[in-house]
């Protein structure tokens, strides 16, 4: 009997493992080899953008191609899917399918429903909507493919094609057919380690420019890192000119261009005289006030106290700013707005503010090689006092005069002076040492914990961060579990018993917390000697790069930090071992240690300076070598030892 169903038994089992092998098409297991960590890989990533010429304008259209195939189970999870568009970018001609792999071949199940709604949150206020789909049958082995045709209605808004992702890309293609009136310019970006296949040919009265890139490997996601745009190959078209007959319209061929229409969107800004209120506000602000720059402090410190921060985008709402009587009578605007306000209120104090553009440190482009409106995303009002640029940003809280938002530091300001007037500056970078944490402790050791009289002196944008904090704690326990993390020393057995607060919410002054605190189980009491690591703030250990980054490091802010700790030597006891100082020193990055006995006392300090916003990776290899260094003196001790 068990001879004659061993056949079927066969049979059966041959069957069932080609059923096993079949669940998944044969693509699916090649790129699962080649990719195992990637969730999804990207077949085909194309865009087919036309410019051409028709009744004296230049009429733009994108098709824009996505296929992709799943490789976990996470495929589920990301059905759900939207297309953001807005008046500059309208949507048409959508197609949608998955492909669930059955019997040897792909089944196709097409998108049937798409369903517009507004895109509205409570501090962002634009027209942007988005058509919103689900793929079904989304799975692992799936493919997802969607297809759609954007107009872009204006030509100073071309968007950049990206060759790579997070996800490995199997096939990038970017073709533009342009008229050959239309006089074009492409910037390639972070493309020099690329194979990337060009190719131009004219046809009829047509040029199609064709670049083509193939096998991507994924990006790795990094926290801290730079922006994308600084680290992804990508190209950015941008029409400079195009000709009717024989006039030759501009569009952007530099940043005059550039800047003509900026111009021409803000060049009727506040023509209505200023509100009687609004008069009496600043002539109330400003009457004890002895120097102009005085008078600018008190009116730039109002308007980041009392207008609320809501950025709105609705057409060119997003580039023209609002009547400055209107935000007044609101108490909220956008970048563009607090920079009207801000104006207003600087004119009828008999002052000169200049409108300002600016891109946020997330652009890497500067004005001369990409004037468009992708270089900048933000406004601000400047104010020159005596030489002196000072770059307001009225959308900011507690943020000095003379301290620009950390997010431009470094950054090219486009500053407007009129009709036919602008100049390109360069926003300064705030030095480390005027971004001051200086934390300074007397410590006594008990037996079973320590005792700790603190005072921190916060200055710069370490001040600025913790008046955020503070705003948005509501009760007692919240401050101080705030204070806990910021003061923390030890380990995380750190309590502060008392604090008190000096310079609260001031825009001038250094910002001091004095505390009481305790640290349980810290010292170590062995036998006639106590055992204590003096190093309470390891703060280099998390400034630390990771050792196999793989893009660069951006920080907030240069900073400096300075720990100051005196231990009173317990009574009965004197010192057995105090380690040695240490000292690293470069560009980046200078740190030390030091001990010294005074007296009945040992005095502990630790001094860091870090002189960098961005690393490279060779930078992040220098810094890595020195903290190395400094983290074997966090692991020294010193000895006390019982007299005899």
């Amino acid at each position: 009997m068990y001879i004659k169903c061993k056949p079927f038994f066969l049979l059966f089992l041959l069957l069932s493992l080609s059923s096993f092998a079949q669940e998944y098409s044969e693509e699916f297991h090649n790129y699962k080899q080649e990719y195992p960590d990637a969730s999804f890989v990207r077949l085909n990533n194309e865009v087919n953008l036309t410019l051409e010429v028709k009744n004296g304008k230049i009429e733009i259209e994108q098709e824009n191609i996505e296929e992709d195939l799943y490789l976990t189970e996470s495929a589920k999870y990301g059905s759900k899917r939207s297309l953001e568009f807005s008046s500059f970018f309208e949507l048409s001609d959508i197609e949608a399918s998955s492909f669930q792999y059955d019997s040897n071949k792909y089944e196709e199940f097409k998108v049937e429903n798409f369903t517009e709604k507004d895109e509205l949150e409570n501090s962002f206020h634009d027209d942007a909507k988005s058509i919103n789909y689900i793929y079904p049958n989304l799975k692992k082995g799936s493919k997802s493919k969607l297809k759609y045709l954007e107009t872009i209605k204006d030509p100073r808004f071309l968007s950049p094609f990206y060759f790579a992702n997070f996800s490995p890309v199997i096939q990038n293609k970017l073709t533009i057919t342009a008229d050959n009136e239309i006089d074009l310019e492409f910037k390639e970006f972070n493309t020099e380690d690329f194979d990337i296949v060009f190719t131009k040919e004219e046809k009829r009265n047509k040029t199609i420019y064709s670049w083509e890139l193939k096998n991507v490997e994924p990006f790795k996601y990094e926290s801290k890192s730079t922006s994308l745009k600084k680290v992804l190959p990508h190209i950015v078209p941008r029409i400079k000119s195009y000709q009717i007959n024989d006039n030759k319209i501009n569009i952007l061929t530099s940043v005059d261009d550039l800047y003509h229409w900026y111009y021409s969107l803000v060049k009727d800004l506040n023509e209505e005289e200023p509100s009687q209120e609004m008069i009496s506000l600043v002539n109330d602000l400003t009457k004890d006030k002895t120097s102009d720059l005085e008078k600018v402090k008190a009116i730039y410190y109002w308007v980041q106290q009392n207008i609320k921060y809501i950025a709105f985008e609705y057409e060119l709402g997003g580039f023209i700013p609002r009547e400055a009587n209107k935000v007044y009578a609101n108490k909220y605007g956008d970048c563009k707005d607090n920079s009207s306000i801000l104006k207003q209120m600087l004119d009828i104090a008999g002052l000169k503010g200049q409108l300002t553009w600016i891109g946020t440190r997330s652009i890497p482009y500067t004005y001369e090689e990409m004037p468009t409106p992708m270089a900048d995303n933000h406004m601000i009002l400047s104010y020159i006092d005596k030489g002196k640029t000072y770059y307001l940003d009225a959308t900011g809280r507690y943020l000095p005069i003379d301290f620009p938002s950390s997010f431009i530091q470094g950054k090219e300001a486009l500053v407007s002076f009129g009709e036919d007037h602008f100049e390109i500056k360069q926003v300064p970078v705030v030095e480390a040492k005027r971004n001051l944490f200086k934390d300074s402790t007397l410590l006594k050791v008990h037996e079973d914990f320590l005792e700790g009289e603190a005072s921190a002196t916060i200055s710069g944008y370490h001040k600025n961060i913790l008046f955020q904090y503070l705003e948005n704690t509501k009760t007692e326990d919240d401050v101080k579990e705030m204070y806990k993390s910021v003061l923390e020393k030890g380990n995380n057995k750190f309590l502060i018993t008392d604090y008190k607060n000096t310079n609260k919410f001031s825009y001038d002054k250094n910002f001091i917390v004095d505390y009481h605190f305790k640290i349980q189980d810290y010292a170590k009491f062995l036998g006639d000697e106590i055992y204590l690591n003096l190093n309470l703030n390891k703060y280099l250990s998390y400034a630390k790069p990771e050792k196999d980054r793989e893009n660069e490091l951006e920080y907030d802010f240069k900073n400096q930090l300075e720990f100051t700790t005196v231990l009173e030597i317990p009574e009965g006891y004197v010192v057995d071992y105090i380690p040695q100082n240490e000292i690293v020193e470069s560009d980046l990055l200078t740190a030390s240690i030091t001990y010294k006995q005074q007296e009945n006392s040992i005095i502990y300090k630790h001094e860091i300076t870090l002189n960098f916003i961005e690393l490279t990776l060779e930078e992040q290899k220098e810094v890595i070598k020195l903290i190395d260094k400094m983290e074997k003196a966090y692991n020294e001790i010193i000895v006390l030892k019982k007299k005899a």
